[in-house]
């Protein structure tokens, strides 16, 4: 039975190519948690996962106290029976708990991390431009990469929300896809006014217009909406699949690792998704280049939509020596790609470090 003998904890610091823009926060570098482990083989695995503040519960305090408290007693039996037992309790910190299932499925040779065959996966990014003069060469830009899909925030004010959005479509002229995300700003009137004034053309989805509890209020909205909805915060679970499968236009669920408490119960997440008639997307924006490839290589297995996994082109610096591969608008991973971590980085942008041994 192999055992940890050795973990290591870090909170990174990874600042922003530019300033990052939500509906509830504006952030300007992402502060993941890492882990690093190693078993009485020498073999060795991490991860990471990032709390976002505002965008549920869990802080980044009480997460860093979750995963402390945790470690206390991670040698104390085998890997596959520390593995489960900390899933069991990932309600009490849904990240917490993901990031130490996570290390611990990757320590353990996790399927979903093996790239069996060459994967390529086209990436959504956001357009940040506010200002009307802007937006057109941002546009053009992000075109000329190789960007064949956008996300548009909105949420803060409902008449110049559908202004930008008319003028980003006016830009794209066909060109590419959109999908809006209010980041479950509106109120359900607002949201409504908003839903009944998208046009069809251009646009795929329309993401959590309401707060993550308000069920009837997102249901309601979906059905004044011309476009399906995909409910994104409340998604933590199989039974919130399963509700969201019983909302008329409701015809996607966003994923994120870090929300689901592992490899294994975010692939059996996805594959519910499917089974209920809905399309499963995949990605956490505010996730790192560690984050984003464990997402990545489930979704080379799962996935038929286009990534949110672009996170690691918002940080500045790469975490790893053979960075994720990213070529005109797309993550490219080959088969049998490994990631090596660039240890001099993780040591330069480490803020806290805590080291357990067994």
């Amino acid at each position: 039975m192999t055992k940890v003998v050795r973990a290591v904890l870090r909170r990174l610091c990874l600042p922003l190519v530019r300033p990052y823009k939500l509906s509830y926060r504006t952030f300007d570098a992402f502060e993941p948690f890492f882990l690093e482990l190693v078993d009485d083989s020498g073999a060795s695995a991490f991860s990471d996962a990032h709390v976002s503040p505002g965008s549920s519960l869990e802080t980044r305090e009480g997460a860093w106290s979750w995963c402390l408290e945790s470690l206390k007693t991670l040698g104390a039996s085998d890997i596959e029976t520390q593995k489960h037992g900390l899933a069991a309790r990932k309600h009490e910190s849904k990240v917490a708990a993901t990031l130490m299932v996570t290390a611990l499925e990757f320590l353990g040779g996790s399927k979903w991390l093996k790239i069996d065959r060459d994967f390529t996966n086209g990436l959504l990014v956001p357009i940040n431009s506010i200002d009307e003069v802007a937006i057109e060469p941002e546009i053009e830009a992000l075109l000329a990469e190789g960007f064949k899909a956008f996300k548009v925030k909105v949420g803060k004010d409902r008449d110049g929300d559908i202004r930008r959005v008319n003028t980003i479509l006016d830009v794209l002229d066909g060109r590419a896809m959109i999908s809006i995300d209010a980041n479950r700003a509106y109120s359900r009137e607002d949201a409504i006014w908003f839903a009944r004034r998208l046009t069809r053309s251009g646009i795929e989805l329309f993401e959590q217009p309401c707060a993550a509890d308000a069920w009837d209020d997102n249901a309601a909205v979906a059905g004044e909406c011309p476009i399906p909805l995909m409910l994104d915060e409340p998604i933590c679970s199989l039974a919130d699949i399963e509700r969201a499968a019983g909302i008329d236009n409701v015809g996607f669920c966003k994923v994120k690792l870090k929300r689901f408490g592992g490899l294994d119960l975010l692939a059996e997440g996805i594959q519910s998704v499917h089974a209920h008639g809905m399309q499963a997307v995949l990605g956490d924006g505010l996730g790192s280049e560690i984050n984003n490839w464990m997402e990545a290589a489930v979704a080379s297995k799962l996935i038929r939509t286009r990534g949110e996994f672009n996170g690691f082109l918002k940080h500045k610096d790469r975490l790893l020596l053979n960075p994720l591969p990213f070529d005109h608008g797309s993550i490219k991973l080959a088969a049998g790609y490994v990631p090596q971590l660039d240890r001099e980085s993780i040591e330069r942008l480490t803020t806290e470090v805590r080291v357990f041994e067994y």
